[in-house]
């Protein structure tokens, strides 16, 4: 049976459905911010967005784009009801501060002990984007990663040590692949899910760091 990646709306829809109800949440720029296409409107969720947004939604089918509301990423979003904007002061202050429940970002790397790099590569042409990300990972409760499995040049970005730049060290709770759910934990990295049609011989192939296969664990369908 081939292997039937994930795709990011598959794990935007995947990730939304394991945020607690009623949490106040941060979706990072890139993926994460298609998160908001998927909780349901009856969660509770609070969606914070770096840029001063309290109380995002994604916008409807058909619903008129508003220039003024973008979200981290500079993508079209709506308000629910109640909803604030702020200056950066006070949207990092809610960051720093310990008042977001979870926040979800991408990654060019986690290492074995959660430790995050998504920043910079290091490279001579990269262009460091660090945003709010070290505010989040230092303030937020709990750190989600949505990312591919593998970089371009098909190594793993699941790693014993991130060589690229830190963005925060022992920080990152669960990781959403194309392939996998694996949560980070005292004894290592253990695999919650995995992709329809993927083995784990096949996956450990494509990390480098040993991971555990979780008794409970369920198969993800695409």
């Amino acid at each position: 049976m081939p292997i039937e990646t994930l795709s990011r709306e598959r794990m935007a829809q995947i990730v939304a459905g394991d945020i607690p109800p009623a949490s106040y949440v941060n979706l990072g720029i890139g993926m994460p911010t298609l998160v908001a296409d998927y909780l349901a409107s009856d969660s509770g969720v609070v969606l914070h967005s770096e840029n001063g947004i309290l109380g995002m939604k994604g916008l409807a089918p058909g619903q008129e784009i508003d220039g003024d509301l973008l979200n981290a990423s500079k993508e079209p979003v709506a308000l629910e009801t109640g909803a604030s904007i702020t200056d950066h002061v006070v949207s990092f202050a809610m960051m720093r501060g310990g008042h977001i429940d979870l926040t979800v970002l991408g990654a060019f790397q986690v290492s074995a002990d959660g430790d995050l790099a998504n920043w910079d590569t290091g490279r001579e042409d990269s262009i460091p984007a660090v945003g709010g990300a070290m505010d989040l990972v230092a303030g937020a409760r709990r750190i989600f990663v949505m990312m591919q499995h593998v970089d371009r040049d098909g190594r793993p970005k699941i790693v014993p040590q991130c060589s690229y730049p830190l963005t925060g060290k022992g920080v990152v709770d669960r990781i959403y692949s194309d392939l996998a759910i694996i949560d980070v934990t005292p004894d290592g990295l253990r695999v919650r899910a995995m992709a329809r049609g993927l083995d784990f011989a096949t996956l450990q192939a494509r990390t480098a760091v040993a991971l555990t296969l979780d008794d409970a664990w369920i198969e993800l369908a695409p």
